[in-house]
């Protein structure tokens, strides 16, 4: 390490700060080490952030447990120091919020089949605008959990269960129907056919049974 230069590497900026505020941002390379000032170095590359889970009410009033992460790279190292001392809160802060007003206008039985594409675009957009002002660039949102309260999982558990037991019973139905279908045909097949019903009574009988021929 050299007290004369100062090196910043790939995917990564240095901020000088002198007077109090931040001056200058520094790229990849060796640099003179600034001897009148601060320096801070700022992560550029791709960055995940998990949104904590908050319980969010639905349009209906129930609650339910909903994250997101955040992918976003600052883009701005000044703003990215001056802005604010924990720039990603900003950001997070701005999804939490839309991520409630999302929420507020959709019915339960909407929220887990919906919440991930109609969150998409509003939850972008507010990251991004937060994300301005703190010199990030917000790059994706995603919805990643969606938690419903117990007694509703246990309602929607029964309701698929009683769909497949519905599914079972209609296909054993079904097979019955078949099966009645063939019996009636076989036997409409023998009363027009006397030879035939008699043939079928002979392949019936054990082996070693004696059959008599003969008219009545």
């Amino acid at each position: 390490m050299s007290l004369l230069t100062l090196t910043v590497h790939v995917g990564e900026s240095l901020v000088v700060q002198r007077a109090g505020r931040a001056s200058t941002a520094l790229g990849p390379g060796r640099h003179p080490r600034p001897w009148r000032g601060r320096v801070r170095r700022v992560e550029l590359r791709e960055q995940l952030t998990r949104v904590p889970t908050q319980e969010v009410p639905t349009a209906d009033g129930v609650a339910v447990k909903v994250s997101a992460v955040l992918r976003w790279r600052v883009v701005d190292p000044v703003r990215h120091v001056e802005a604010a001392v924990e720039p990603v809160e900003v950001v997070y802060l701005a999804v939490q919020v839309a991520l409630r007003e999302v929420l507020a206008a959709l019915p339960l039985d909407e929220v887990a089949a919906r919440v991930r594409t109609v969150a998409a675009e509003p939850l972008l957009a507010a990251a991004r605008r937060a994300g301005a002002t703190t010199g990030v660039e917000v790059l994706e949102v995603v919805v990643k959990d969606v938690v419903l309260p117990a007694e509703v999982r246990s309602a929607y558990a029964e309701v698929v269960t009683g769909r497949q037991r519905a599914v079972v019973q209609l296909e054993a139905a079904r097979a019955e129907t078949a099966a009645l279908r063939s019996l009636a045909n076989g036997a409409k097949l023998l009363d027009e056919h006397p030879a035939l019903a008699r043939l079928r009574i002979v392949q019936a009988l054990p082996p070693g049974s004696t059959v008599r021929l003969g008219e009545e």
